[in-house]
């Protein structure tokens, strides 16, 4: 099955966590993976926000960028983030009966607009997107 990775699956795959093993079963098991550009950029944001707190040292921030840099350009399919996307997101957090924010509902967006499940370990996330209609794997 292919899936849409979100950045807590993501961060757990290259930074060593809680998650870690989860991560890399799931990514394993699937047959086609969908990596956008919002969520390469997040990644990097959450590197460096380990790093700045200390919970990440700079040897392992760089080589977790380049695993990552390395990995994506291999084994992932890039998608941009589009106009479509934005508009599904907005209207997402406008419904006011869910507890999104801009990121998530943006990544729900890409996986709705591919038509593949959401990979996250992120639950309230996870919630809302199947509240839009968009199937999960990971949670």
């Amino acid at each position: 099955m292919s899936v849409y990775l979100d950045t807590s699956l993501l961060v757990a795959f290259f930074a060593a966590d809680a998650h870690s093993n989860r991560a890399a079963r799931l990514i394993g098991e699937s047959d086609g993976l969908f990596l956008s550009d919002f969520a390469a950029a997040e990644f990097s944001s959450a590197l460096a926000g380990l790093h700045r707190m200390g919970r990440l040292e700079t040897a392992h921030a760089h080589s977790a960028f380049a695993d990552f840099d390395a990995w994506t350009s291999r084994s992932c399919r890039r998608v941009e983030t589009t106009s479509q996307d934005m508009t599904f997101a907005e209207g997402a957090m406008r419904r006011l009966d869910l507890s999104l924010r801009t990121p998530d509902a943006l990544h729900i967006a890409m996986a709705h607009r591919l038509g593949v499940p959401l990979a996250t370990f992120d639950l309230r996330m996870a919630t809302d997107a199947r509240r839009l209609g968009v199937e999960i794997v990971g949670d």
